[in-house]
């Protein structure tokens, strides 16, 4: 190193007190021994024509610094020149992942709200001066909490009140394995390898988890029509999606699985390495929750007996997903019902008088909470509605 700073220096030396300043330059290094960073500043202190030398523990200089759109956004506030200086140069190990791949959509575009992606699980480790405190912000937690998963159907209170306007539930959850990338920095092999893993886990399931698996390149058209008309197909096109890098090599490598029922159905390589969703119609939340448990199991199991990974799981931030917002459980439980006294005071819901009610949390709470805190949610909305609707005289 001290020999591409020697040349660096000499190139732009004159005479005089720039021989100074090398000198004192590579006097600070010997000092420092491991070199892991110096940075000079202007030429009047060291003497080199004006050239500004950064670097970092490879030798190379930092990038510059990026001009994020987003100006309001998570990673405006927490991507700081000096930590850019510090970072921009790190590749994560499993997929070489950059921080400027990570926030390509703050950069990009001007209306992010929190704007980063993780390529894979090394980058919450390699870029933890920005992940931790944007991560803490926008879920609210400590740097010390820890994240607890909790999927014991039992432990739920209640349901839906019966008479309450239910159209259907439906809960999802995001799953990633170790070793391969997240969706924005997954390598194509390793996406190949996934969906391999992933289509033998699935047409191995048994009982009324049964399904068959339809890889989106090569497609049938009856069968992607029939996908559409069901409202199952994930299409490409999303800008925040193409911007993060996890439209690259569309369609390979993806796909969807369903039972025969259409209550369980699993996602491949789309946002994040698997979705994984259980429904139906009407009120039944434990059924639909008990369901789900056991698929997320049964993907695990099988994926593990054939390749030893399992998922990534991680003791503060739960389970791990390609956005930060979804960390913890990455669940989202929702209900549509209808609430006409609601729309009458409210201005209107989802379509109509038909509101989609689910958990705002993620992080910080587990999945038999979240479900919990949807089930009471939706009772609370019913009983004040039938008040709503009295008042209004419907």
């Amino acid at each position: 190193y001290q020999r591409r700073v020697r040349e660096a220096v000499v190139s732009t030396q004159s005479t005089g007190s720039s021989q100074f300043a090398f000198t004192t330059f590579v006097s600070r290094i010997n000092m420092f021994g491991k070199y892991t960073k110096v940075i000079y500043g202007t030429a009047a202190v060291a003497g080199l024509g004006g050239i500004l030398l950064m670097a970092n523990g490879s030798g190379n200089a930092s990038k510059p610094f990026p001009k994020i759109l987003s100006t309001h956004s998570l990673v405006a506030k927490h991507v700081t020149k000096d930590k850019w200086e510090k970072l921009s140069n790190i590749k994560t190990k499993t997929s070489g992942f950059t921080l400027e791949k990570a926030i390509a959509c703050a950069v990009q575009f001007d209306d992010q709200h929190c704007g980063i992606y993780a390529g894979d699980g090394d980058s919450y480790k390699d870029f933890a001066a920005v992940f931790d405190p944007l991560i803490q912000e926008y879920h609210g937690i400590s740097p010390n909490a820890k994240h607890t998963s909790d999927m014991d159907v039992s432990k739920i209170r209640g349901t839906i009140n019966p008479l309450a306007p239910v159209h259907s539930v439906r809960i999802r959850v995001g799953r990633s394995f170790n070793g391969f990338g997240l969706s924005p920095g997954i390598t194509r092999e390793q996406r190949l390898e996934l969906e391999k893993l992933m289509k033998n886990a699935l047409e191995s399931m048994e009982g009324n988890l049964k399904g068959n698996y339809y890889p989106l390149l090569g497609m049938d058209e009856k069968i992607r029509q029939q996908l559409v008309d069901d409202h199952f197909l994930f299409v490409s096109g999303d800008r925040n999606l193409k911007a993060a890098g996890m439209e690259r090599d569309w369609p390979e490598g993806r796909g969807i699985f369903h039972n025969k029922d259409k209550t369980f159905l699993v996602w491949v390589n789309e946002e994040d390495q698997t979705r994984i969703i259980s429904m139906q119609k009407g009120g039944d939340v434990r059924e639909v929750f008990s369901r789900l448990a056991r698929g997320i199991e049964a993907v695990r199991v099988s994926v593990n007996a054939a390749s030893g990974k399992d998922f990534m799981l991680h003791e503060k931030y739960g389970y791990i997903h390609s956005c930060p917002t979804n960390l913890g459980t990455g669940m989202r439980a929702s209900v549509h019902v209808d609430l006409p006294g609601w729309t009458r005071g409210e201005s209107g819901g989802q379509t109509g008088i038909t509101y989609d009610i689910s958990n705002k949390h993620r992080l910080g709470y587990s999945e038999v909470q979240l479900v919990q805190c949807m089930i009471d949610g939706v009772n609370t909305l019913y009983k004040e509605d039938l008040e709503l609707q009295k008042k209004h005289g419907l």
